[in-house]
């Protein structure tokens, strides 16, 4: 599956990030790590990532705007469109030596995500996605689950760490979804989590709190494999509002029904 020059500049980009990021993650302890609070750190290797995204992207695409997680906002000359940057999504992980977080790149056009990748290069799983053009990860076509039953499914989250406030909430989740659930997962990385539900490896996720960088690509990923996304909070904007449900279109309904009983 061949995608279009805007994806073929993203796939470019997160790979050699990627490249990058592996290098540093086998220098782990040695890295130099600043805190932002408690489970919310930046590292060198996170910034390095994030200027090697910028340089690509900007050199490909310089009237394009720029959203990411270790720098300030630009608008671009073109106000139609942005890219939403990730560049290590699932940090704890990295610097705790596990395998297991992600490149997250996306294009909106007109306040709408056209265009996702997300890249795990520890296991060299590269997913992407385009309006109308289906998910993939590296050759294959992915969909959704298609499990439509509660006590089949596994679903994925966050839960809320050191200075975050949204531990009640999540805690009335997890009683209502455990007793009726094959299981939920914490994982660390919501980009990674998004991708799994395109994948049907999770048959949803759920999450509040998080960033339009940490959803961005994933939120596309699913529904072109699919599925469905929708805020927590029915009627609000997605990206901004940070809390959101997405699952296969089989259990969507129900799951969300369960998130939503508040």
């Amino acid at each position: 599956m061949q995608g279009s020059a805007n994806i073929n500049v993203m796939i470019k980009a997160a790979r050699k990030a990627g490249r990058s990021l592996v290098k540093d993650f086998r220098e782990v302890e040695n890295l130099q790590v600043s805190s932002k609070g408690a489970g919310d750190f930046v590292s060198r290797a996170d910034i390095a990532a994030e200027k090697i995204i910028r340089e690509e992207l900007t050199t490909a695409r310089p009237n394009y705007g720029w959203l990411a997680e270790e720098s300030d906002p630009v608008a671009g000359t073109d106000p139609t469109r942005r890219w939403i940057v990730d560049p290590l999504d699932g940090t704890t992980n990295f610097l705790h030596g596990l395998p297991h977080w992600a490149v997250s790149i996306a294009l909106e056009h007109k306040g709408e995500i056209v265009a996702g990748v997300v890249y795990d290069p520890a296991k060299d799983e590269l997913f992407w996605a385009e309006k109308g053009a289906g998910t993939w990860m590296n050759e294959s076509r992915m969909r959704v689950s298609g499990r439509g039953r509660m006590i089949d499914c596994i679903f994925a989250t966050g839960l809320p760490f050191g200075g975050r406030g949204d531990l009640p909430p999540t805690l009335r989740d997890l009683g209502r979804l455990l007793p009726a659930t094959a299981g939920v997962r914490r994982w660390g990385a919501a980009a990674l989590d998004l991708a799994y539900v395109a994948a049907g490896r999770f048959d949803g996720f759920w999450e509040r709190g998080l960033k339009p960088w940490d959803m961005a690509a994933g939120l596309l990923l699913v529904r072109e494999a699919g599925g469905f996304v929708e805020p927590i909070r029915e009627g609000e904007d997605l990206l901004s509002s940070g809390d959101m449900v997405a699952a296969g279109g089989a259990i969507f309904e129900t799951f969300a029904k369960t998130i939503r009983n508040d």
